[in-house]
């Protein structure tokens, strides 16, 4: 507490070793709201709360019965869908190891492995109600290259989406600043009845992430 009363927030000590960059994305975790309360909620991590208050705005759990997770490390979108759709069978895929959730079939495999898609259309046993994607390419340091791999991503779950969403179902996925490219925008209005954009207010605002969020799938065409 500063003199004035007010919660100046805790600072971190710069150790030998860590960055200053490194030194501010602590001392913004440990400052975050979020964090502290998907700590107190039991939710692995502060994404959770994108995906919360999406849902709450564009209502996409409701009656879900089958949910496909790309890139659900470390697993908070899955333990939503759990709490709001307890029913729902949700399959979840990532490269990285994911810790096990009741009531999920996880895959630690590469989504853009051609054989990925397959397993998951097996594991879901019917078509989807809703298609979540929080991936993100892992980033190079050049901003048009991480870009162009994360559309890539995103992307390839639209198709994916196409393909296994049964009608009226919803894709939602991260994109980047300046939104959806024009090419995968034209097939999500070819597809979905709407499609708009969001930033949850759970984004940083510093954050050049949004969300693409494509409901009603017509079908393929």
């Amino acid at each position: 507490m500063s003199r004035s009363g007010k919660d100046l927030g805790k600072r971190v000590k710069t150790a030998r070793g860590r960055t200053a960059s490194s030194t501010r994305w602590l001392e913004r975790q440990l400052n975050d709201p979020y964090v502290k309360q998907a700590k107190a909620e039991g939710y692995r991590s502060r994404a959770a709360y994108k995906l919360a208050e999406l849902d709450e705005r564009f209502t996409l759990l409701k009656g879900a019965r089958r949910v496909v997770d790309l890139g659900i490390a470390p697993g908070g979108w899955s333990q939503v869908v759990r709490k709001r759709a307890p029913k729902a069978a949700i399959v979840g895929i990532d490269l990285l190891e994911t810790e096990p959730i009741e009531g999920v079939t996880i895959f630690q495999m590469d989504f853009m492995d051609d054989a990925a898609p397959a397993v998951l259309e097996e594991a879901l046993g019917g078509p989807a109600d809703l298609i979540l994607s929080d991936m993100a390419a892992n980033t190079v340091g050049h901003k048009q290259t991480d870009h162009l791999r994360t559309m890539a991503l995103v992307e390839a779950g639209a198709w994916f989406a196409v393909e296994n969403l049964a009608p009226g179902g919803a894709y939602v996925a991260k994109v980047l600043a300046g939104g959806t490219d024009t090419e995968l925008l034209a097939l999500l209005k070819k597809h979905f009845r709407s499609v708009k954009h969001a930033k949850p207010p759970a984004s940083r605002k510093g954050s050049s992430e949004w969300y693409v969020i494509a409901q009603g799938f017509r079908g393929e065409a």
